[in-house]
């Protein structure tokens, strides 16, 4: 059996955590939208730590046989979005996240917070 939508999504986090990513959120977006499932949501605190998370997630999936079927943004690391159809992961600055405000855009979707210790429910 295959890997689900919500355990790629909870992989890329936990490999974004490995990462000391901040603020890491999983958004269930089955039952509002067709586009894809899942976002994973993350930030770096400088363009390099971005960078840093992104090659660890995609590195780290690869090893899982799930390879992105797109990426965009990695020139500049201010956002970076892995695409993997399912699951969309995307990698911010801080600032730059801040702005665009994804989670409020999305924000009749379930969120969990994934931590290092474990993954809370917060809606």
């Amino acid at each position: 059996m295959g890997t689900t939508a919500r355990e790629i999504a909870v992989a890329a986090g936990e490999i974004a955590l490995s990462k000391k990513a901040v603020d890491v959120k999983v958004l269930d977006l089955r039952e509002i939208t067709s586009v894809t499932d899942f976002f994973l949501v993350c930030s770096g605190n400088i363009d390099v730590h971005v960078k840093a998370i992104s090659d660890a997630i995609i590195e780290g999936l690869k090893k899982q046989n799930i390879k992105a079927w797109h990426v965009e943004g990695y020139s500049a690391l201010k956002w970076v979005l892995l695409d993997y159809v399912d699951v969309v992961v995307h990698i911010f600055d801080r600032e730059v996240r801040d702005f665009y405000r994804l989670e409020h855009l999305w924000g009749d979707a379930s969120m969990e917070m994934l931590s290092d210790q474990k993954v809370k429910s917060a809606g």
